[in-house]
């Protein structure tokens, strides 16, 4: 069993375990290089993956994802989106906070939120089905019971006693929680946490077992929070706030793209922390 395992976030439903890997190995590599800490042996770093499950079957003549618009946003991913928005508003000078009209969850707030949205600093280079598939896959780990186990089992057959460092990146960090919280004999000894929505309130309230629950004994995991000031998904950036003084808050800088995975996995905080866990 591999000593460090990785969790990817969303949009990853075409991909694979082995492709995430060759940009995940040497981004770690290069924040452990950082850090002053150890060289990343072949092999140490074992990708859980869980993006197939998001994957749409295939059918004649059909490519990508389905062909999304504001009319398939349904109430839950409405409300996810008016987070979004408001959080893009706090972050980017460009983004008008949503006003009283457009917080109301009508068909028509949608389509100005999802507007506003790709033309923000964050979402730019999302087109707008990519960006309805993405709201799609965090309502349905967080609603489709079926989903959201088998996902969570792919996590936790992936832990195994030599694992030491979970690193979890976006809706990730909410499927490692989750799948650390089922294993309480794991011998993991360093959650880190990169670009988390585990703060907001329409994912914690969700939450299971329940909502704050420590993912292991007293202070195992130690848990590290890696956060960029512009990432819109890490609306509430303190997870402390709701997972007590334990979990150990980090700022970083990743320039204009916030929640991308590898350029987390490249600041010297993340290395610290896997060191941390790997000594």
């Amino acid at each position: 069993m591999a000593r460090i395992i990785g969790v990817h976030g969303v949009g990853k439903q075409r991909l694979g375990g082995n492709t995430l890997l060759k940009d995940w190995e040497p981004a770690l590599a290069d924040g452990l290089d950082r850090a002053k800490g150890p060289q990343l042996a072949p092999g140490a770093l074992h990708m859980a993956f869980y993006g197939d499950l998001f994957r749409p079957p295939g059918q004649t003549l059909s490519v990508g994802d389905p062909m999304f618009t504001a009319d398939d946003v349904d109430d839950f991913e409405a409300e996810l989106l008016m987070e979004w928005w408001a959080s893009c508003a706090r972050t980017d000078p460009a983004v008008p906070p949503p006003g009283g009209d457009t917080l109301a969850r009508s068909p028509r707030g949608v389509q100005t939120a999802l507007r506003v949205l790709q033309h923000s600093r964050f979402f730019a280079e999302l087109s707008l089905r990519a960006l309805v598939f993405d709201l799609k896959q965090v309502r349905r780990y967080l609603t489709d019971a079926d989903l959201r186990a088998a996902a969570r089992s792919r996590v936790e057959e992936a832990i195994g006693p030599d694992t030491r460092v979970v690193v979890a990146h976006s809706l990730g960090s909410v499927v490692a929680y989750e799948a650390l919280c089922a294993r309480p004999d794991h011998q993991v000894r360093a959650l880190v946490t990169l670009g988390s929505p585990l703060g907001m309130r329409m994912v914690f309230d969700r939450l299971l077992p329940e909502p704050g629950a420590w993912p292991g004994a007293a202070g195992v995991p130690r848990w590290t929070n890696i956060v960029d000031k512009g990432d819109v998904v890490a609306a509430v950036r303190d997870l402390s706030l709701f997972f007590g003084t334990e979990v150990d808050g980090k700022v970083v800088h990743n320039g204009s793209h916030a929640h991308d995975a590898t350029l987390y996995l490249t600041a010297k905080e993340t290395g610290e922390a896997v060191t941390e866990g790997l000594a």
